[in-house]
């Protein structure tokens, strides 16, 4: 069983033991359900730098990353820095993070929030915007075309956007539908963490105007981006990068400083 199997088997117990707890008219009974969301598809389209920061505090990967610092420092010091968006991870066995950090980041910006999880269930979907994220992402990689369809339909329906990661043609493929914003190409090899940015230069050919692209994982440098922009790019997942250092706001502003100076 790879890192990725196992995970969605834990998700899975996961969601069915939170249904228990919290059914599905208490989270559209949230106040947030009826908060109008912010596109990050747009954002990305119309920014010069095309960041999004994430809020990570290990992984599979790289265990410990950075446990010392408050999401709310993290999620200002990203705003005032001038990301995009931010990624919060909510997954808690293996990242670490929680529905809570989403919380705590929504109370401290206005700025799309993308909810970073392994979605495998309609209920995390309602559970997202209940909790103040602005947009989910669907990985191609655990999901079948119907699941695709009918998650991303759904998203839409509450106004959230869809970004949808691929790793491969095969999965970018099956994917391609009208009710996603986003194709995000992950150049890390969910089975052996092996990172590679030619995966987003080969992919992006296959993907159709009509999305904005994404490339997320393993993306350190400036000149990764401008390489990653030529291949038109707009849209740019950065996490590691910022988090293992004490002060993430304050490297995205250096590095977001260098793409557009």
């Amino acid at each position: 069983m790879n890192i990725l199997e196992k995970i969605v088997a834990d998700k899975r117990k996961e969601v069915d033991l939170k249904k228990s707890l919290i059914t599905v008219p208490q989270l559209e009974a949230s106040v947030m359900m009826e908060r109008t969301s912010v596109s990050l598809a747009e954002m990305l389209s119309k920014s010069n730098s095309g960041i999004i920061a994430e809020h990570k505090r290990r992984s599979p990967s790289k265990s410990v990353i950075n446990h010392n610092l408050s999401v709310q420092d993290v999620a200002q010091g990203y705003t005032d820095a001038g990301v995009c968006g931010i990624s919060i991870l909510t997954d808690g066995k293996y990242f670490g993070g929680s529905l809570d950090d989403l919380v705590l980041a929504r109370a401290s910006t206005n700025i799309p929030l993308l909810r970073k999880e392994f979605i495998i269930d309609e209920y995390q979907i309602i559970e997202a915007k209940a909790y103040g994220a602005d947009v989910i992402l669907l990985i191609a990689a655990i999901l079948s075309r119907e699941e695709i369809k009918t998650f991303s339909e759904l998203a839409k329906g509450l106004g959230l956007d869809v970004l949808l990661e691929v790793h491969n043609e095969e999965e970018l493929e099956k994917s391609l539908m009208p009710s996603l914003d986003m194709l995000g190409v992950n150049n890390r090899n969910l089975k052996s963490f092996e990172v590679d940015l030619d995966i987003s230069k080969t992919l992006s050919k296959k993907i159709p105007e009509d999305f904005v692209k994404v490339s997320e994982s393993g993306i350190s440098s400036v000149k990764a981006i401008r390489e990653l922009k030529e291949f038109d790019y707009q849209g740019f997942l950065i996490g590691e990068n910022f988090m293992k250092t004490d002060n993430p706001g304050k490297s995205a502003e250096e590095f977001i400083t260098k793409i557009i100076s």
